[in-house]
């Protein structure tokens, strides 16, 4: 059970913001929605922030789903991890892929299932979420693989689900009847 109850499933106001995340969510509110819309205001800012992280950026979808489920790992958010595990696997990821990911820092080194600029990213990854400090050397190994746009991409969708996964772990919300992605 979540710390703070969630909201109706048939909620309906505010009703702009309500609706907006119903239709970025193809109709349904999920759990973390429901939680969020305790503050319609930030669940308003959310929904346009991962809106525009979810939907339009450069970065490859597998890599941008590679963050996701490193983080949600990184920071015991499985309610994050189930919800982008099958969006990794759509997005050209193989299962092993994803079972070599419930240890972020190993698959660092897993040249079998990672190839180079995964395993970089990865780095990039656990530093952001772990220390946070990045570094120049490994800065410079991942813009080797990346333009400038997708390095910044990374970095902030490292940053964003980072976010999200605080949010989930500090408000109790698990994967109990997960639908769609956070």
């Amino acid at each position: 059970m979540p710390y703070i109850p969630y909201l109706p499933e048939d909620l309906a106001e505010p009703a702009a913001v309500v609706d907006a995340i119903r239709k970025r969510r193809g109709g349904d509110l999920l759990h973390l929605d429901r939680m969020l819309l305790h503050s319609p205001p930030f669940a308003q800012g959310w929904n346009l922030f991962l809106g525009a992280v979810r939907n339009d950026l450069s970065l490859s979808p597998k890599l941008r789903e590679l963050a996701m489920c490193a983080v949600a790992v990184l920071n015991r958010a499985d309610y994050e991890f189930v919800q982008h595990a099958p969006l990794y696997l759509q997005a050209g990821a193989t299962q092993d892929q994803v079972q070599a990911l419930r240890d972020p820092i190993a698959a660092i080194d897993d040249a079998s299932h990672f190839d180079e600029l995964e395993r970089c990213a990865l780095a990039v990854i656990v530093a952001m979420t772990r220390d946070v400090v990045v570094g120049e050397a490994l800065m410079q190994a991942l813009r080797a693989h990346l333009s400038d746009r997708e390095v910044i991409e990374l970095c902030g969708v490292t940053a964003a689900y980072n976010m999200v996964s605080r949010f989930l772990v500090a408000t109790g919300i698990h994967p109990d009847d997960i639908a769609k992605p956070a």
